[in-house]
């Protein structure tokens, strides 16, 4: 399998994924709406790495390594890359807590309709720009 396949498989599943956000979202569930916005934008993430023929490592936020190949990118893509991996940074800092909580944190009582809805956003936005960076080959 090349790295494009990989990317477009990877894109693909991470899109499919969006469709989920909503329905967590309705059911007033925000903080699943915040993991799986964490696993859709590792997805992506890490499509635009195959993308640009690097091989992601096997860890969640893959951001520091986007960054350290930024040039490997079209430059008109780099704002938005940096604030991806801005939104990657921190999705992947609130996913244990939103998945597990702690010892003085319920994860569905600690998460809010409007952090529910900006983790909907991101997700959306990393995404889209990866659907701009990852295109099939014919």
């Amino acid at each position: 399998m090349t790295n494009i396949s990989s990317a477009v498989i990877s894109l693909t599943k991470a899109t499919s994924r969006l469709k989920i956000l909503p329905v967590l979202h309705q059911d007033k569930n925000w903080s699943d709406v915040v993991c799986e916005a964490q696993e859709i934008v590792e997805l992506a993430t890490k499509a635009m790495l195959r993308g640009a023929g690097i091989d992601p490592p096997k860890w969640h936020d893959v951001s520091a390594v986007i960054l350290y190949h930024l040039e490997k990118f079209p430059p008109t893509h780099h704002p938005a890359l940096l604030h991806a991996c801005e939104m990657a940074r921190m999705l992947a800092k609130e996913y244990e807590q939103a998945f597990y909580g702690d010892e003085d944190t319920i994860p569905t009582e600690h998460y809010t309709q409007r952090q529910s809805e900006a983790a909907i956003d991101e997700a959306r936005f990393v995404v889209e720009l990866c659907r701009s960076i990852v295109t099939p080959t014919a």
